[in-house]
């Protein structure tokens, strides 16, 4: 018959009695390593601690990332190369302290800001490649902005940045859309550009529905995805 529980204990700690000083000491040293690296023993205020710590040094190693990929992309990246010489044609000095990586509480890799700020959301970006495509994003947007005199709040100008970000960032290759499991083959990447464009005007404070939202991207949609400016054609 298996021993019970209290008997596996007792039996334990006959055990522990029975070590001499030095070998309480070497185990007590390990019993709190191993409780240190796994949790296990600690009270529910130290596993907290141990679980806030793990979430801070993840977001620290997170943010550095994102850091590092921005920088190198800065230097190596065609797109994101060609993008910052056109930002700086329009006034605009796409460098580091403009486009911060931090953390996001809502689901999107990215943002800009009219302040002028790119938003680079360092615990929603995949890897390397997919902050390119962001970096790409909003250097579209802030493009448009500098350009263009957008009004944010006006459904249709907004609906006119989304429908060139989504389009000449590569957010809509077929790549990026098997990613998403979003597979299609017929008109897959003005299909994908529609989609993003009204999933992103659905935040808009001046939306007031898919419908609304989906309209203001249909009515603005074949003017504004055959403007590839800075570009000569679509990414």
């Amino acid at each position: 018959m298996a021993s019970s529980s209290s008997d596996k204990a007792e039996t334990h700690r006959q055990k522990y009695l029975a070590m001499d000083a030095e070998e309480r000491g070497l185990f007590n040293t390990w019993r709190r390593a191993i409780s240190e690296y796994t949790g296990i023993g600690q009270p529910p205020s130290q596993q907290y601690e141990r679980a806030a710590l793990a979430a801070f040094k993840k977001d620290l190693e997170d943010c550095k990332r994102c850091e590092k990929w921005r920088n190198d992309l800065m230097q190596t990246s065609p797109l994101v190369i060609f993008m910052a010489e056109s930002l700086k044609k329009s006034g605009y000095i796409a460098e580091p302290k403009n486009m911060p990586c931090m953390k996001c509480t809502e689901s999107r890799s990215g943002g800009y800001s009219s302040e002028g700020v790119i938003q680079l959301c360092y615990n929603h970006i995949r890897d390397k490649g997919h902050l390119e495509t962001t970096m790409a994003h909003e250097m579209v947007h802030a493009y448009d902005d500098k350009n263009f005199n957008l009004d944010w709040y006006n459904l249709e100008h907004h609906a006119c940045t989304e429908i060139r970000a989504a389009s000449l960032s590569g957010d809509c290759t077929w790549f990026q859309e098997m990613m998403r499991g979003n597979l299609g083959f017929l008109k897959h990447h003005q299909v994908c550009v529609k989609r993003r464009a009204v999933l992103s005007l659905l935040a808009n404070p001046s939306c007031k529905s898919p419908k609304h939202a989906e309209a203001a991207v249909n009515k603005v949609f074949k003017s504004c995805f055959t403007d590839t400016r800075p570009f000569d054609e679509i990414y």
